[in-house]
């Protein structure tokens, strides 16, 4: 089956501008963390990515070690990007990201310059790309100096194999020392990707301060708390879910009776505003004016539509905005 792009395809997205450069993301974007790897089936993905595009969103999110098995996340979208989009490679921003473990050895794994742009050479080629639009160092490393991590950065645009830097996961202080680096080497970061949801407010303890000053976009990830606010868990674990699985990035431990009691309260809220509860999860991360996108996951066309609906209802009343204060303080 040959894509053909829909004419119409950035009539109802919204875009924000990324801190203070000249780069719109969506307000909705397309992560590829999961259910795009080599375990996955190529043609459900190849549809999503499809639809993703149709609806106006231009930013596909990956990293070296999606999948899996690692890499393969890459690999999948390469193939896509050539079948399906070869004419349309200006019109989307493309980002990829090193930190985590990738391979065996002392040089796989987090900040160090001989990992970051070993690791962007690799996924270039796993992409089949000249360059990436935005390349990440995907979380903090306490043991290289923060110099070289971000000098690596500096080095991926002065090379033409990225256009933008970002960083994932630092702290307010790091991420100010990170920000100033990147000036001073000509390359300002453009974006921060924190894990950021209704269940995950570290951020607003002085981190979106930063970023706010600093003319730096943000890009919240796992908006939905690995499916917590999303009414997979209302009445409990269903067999199946995320939760029911020993391994995975939610474990049963987290779905606590206090939090399914929150769960129950908040999707009521929700439904007075005639959202789901994941659309709502999403239009209040979109709240604040500093956050850029809101990176979401699909496993279906159907979920990722569910997602977009969310644009359909951003505004939040006060009493609305008090009410889930007064749910998330719950003890």
């Amino acid at each position: 089956m040959n894509y053909q792009a829909v004419e119409n395809r950035y009539s109802d997205m919204i875009y924000r501008r990324s801190g203070k450069s000249g780069i719109n993301l969506p307000a909705i974007s397309l992560g590829l963390w999961h259910n795009f790897g080599g375990v996955d089936t190529f043609e459900n993905f190849r549809k999503i990515i499809w639809e993703a595009f149709d609806a106006g969103i231009t930013h596909f999110d990956l990293a070296n070690n999606y999948g899996p098995p690692p890499g393969s996340a890459e690999e999948n979208f390469g193939r896509i990007l050539k079948m399906d989009f070869q004419s349309h490679r200006d019109e989307m921003i493309i980002s990829t990201k090193a930190g985590w473990d990738m391979w065996p050895g002392p040089y796989g794994d987090l900040g160090s310059r001989k990992y970051l742009i070993a690791s962007l050479d690799q996924s270039l080629k796993r992409m089949q790309l000249e360059y990436v639009d935005i390349f990440y160092s995907h979380r903090p490393d306490y043991e290289t100096p923060l110099e070289e991590t971000m000098g690596a950065l500096a080095t991926s645009v002065n090379s033409g194999k990225a256009l933008y830097t970002g960083i994932s996961s630092y702290e307010a202080d790091r991420t100010k020392q990170a920000a100033d680096l990147l000036k001073s080497y000509n390359t300002p970061c453009l974006i921060h990707q924190p894990k950021y949801s209704m269940f995950e407010r570290w951020v607003e303890d002085g981190l979106m301060d930063v970023l706010g000053d600093n003319g730096i976009g943000c890009i919240a990830f796992s908006p939905l708390a690995q499916g917590l606010l999303t009414n997979k868990y209302l009445n409990g674990i269903p067999e199946g879910s995320r939760a029911a699985k020993a391994s995975g990035f939610l474990q049963a431990k987290e779905v606590t009776a206090e939090r399914i009691e929150k769960v129950k309260k908040l999707n009521e809220i929700a439904k007075t505003r005639n959202q789901s509860l994941a659309q709502m999860a999403i239009a209040w991360l979109l709240k604040d004016e500093r956050v850029t996108s809101v990176l979401v996951g699909a496993s279906s066309t159907a979920q990722l539509a569910d997602n977009l609906a969310s644009l359909e209802n951003l505004k939040f009343q006060a009493d609305e905005l008090k009410m889930i204060e007064e749910i998330l303080a719950m003890a």
